[in-house]
């Protein structure tokens, strides 16, 4: 008997299951990108999502706790001391354009697929993960004194996000 991949139990296919898979990395991502920086600043962002990630295998929703898995599998477990790459988009706004677009797609995939508590969980999961790197390390300021915790290009990506898949 050949076992099925995890993700047919809750009725996706691999490609919808590729999207849902694939958006938290992503929402990490163009969290990181609303505001340039720096390396420092955007690898303490990347391990805060990183974590966000992880924690979600300890989700209550079976679905949250199953794309948590699945990301960490294939990205390496902060536990661990897996750390993902520092990327700097050449341009930023086209990565939080298509995230959004692609969280609109995911938001509209779970309504039809899953009853609301599983896509509430994976909604709120997901702003949680933005918030988590947004609130990683304050941008301005000099020499890592003052400035914000949360810069208003990046508090515009977290609501727009909540908007896109809470609309």
């Amino acid at each position: 008997m050949i076992e099925q991949p995890a993700y047919t139990g809750f009725g996706f296919s691999d490609e919808e299951w590729g999207l849902l898979v694939g958006l938290p990395q992503s929402v990490l991502s163009a969290a990181s990108a609303a505001e340039s920086d720096g390396t420092r600043r955007t690898m303490a962002e990347s391990a805060a999502g990183l974590e966000a990630i992880a924690g979600g295998r300890e989700s209550a929703s079976p679905l949250v706790a199953a794309v948590a898995g699945e990301v960490v599998t294939r990205v390496g477990d902060p536990e661990t001391g897996a750390e993902l790459p520092v990327v700097a988009p050449a341009d930023p706004q086209a990565v939080i354009d298509d995230v959004l677009a692609r969280a609109a797609r995911a938001s509209a995939l779970l309504t039809g697929k899953v009853d609301e508590g599983q896509a509430g969980a994976y909604r709120h999961w997901l702003v949680e993960i933005a918030e988590q790197v947004v609130g990683a390390a304050s941008s301005g300021g000099i020499l890592g004194l003052g400035g914000d915790v949360v810069s208003d290009s990046e508090r515009r990506f977290r609501d727009r996000l909540a908007q896109v898949l809470n609309g």
